[in-house]
């Protein structure tokens, strides 16, 4: 996929859990772990806004392409 998704490294860089994150947004563990693990086939605004609200970061911060292999 051209589309990585660092929510891995956002976590670390805020020094917090995904159990955290799941509190903070309202999203389940289970759907946080698909979008960390990148197996994540989409992603809807209002989750990608929780997320940055939440880690208080950009959605460039959150997403990442990595151009075409």
């Amino acid at each position: 996929m051209a589309i990585k998704v660092n929510v891995d490294v956002m976590l670390a860089k805020r020094k917090m859990q995904l159990k955290e994150l799941s509190a903070l947004t309202g999203i389940s563990n289970v759907n946080l772990s698909i979008l960390k693990q990148g197996k994540g086939k989409a992603i809807r605004f209002t989750t990608l806004e929780a997320i940055c609200k939440a880690l208080d970061c950009q959605p460039g911060d959150i997403l990442e392409w990595e151009g075409l292999s």
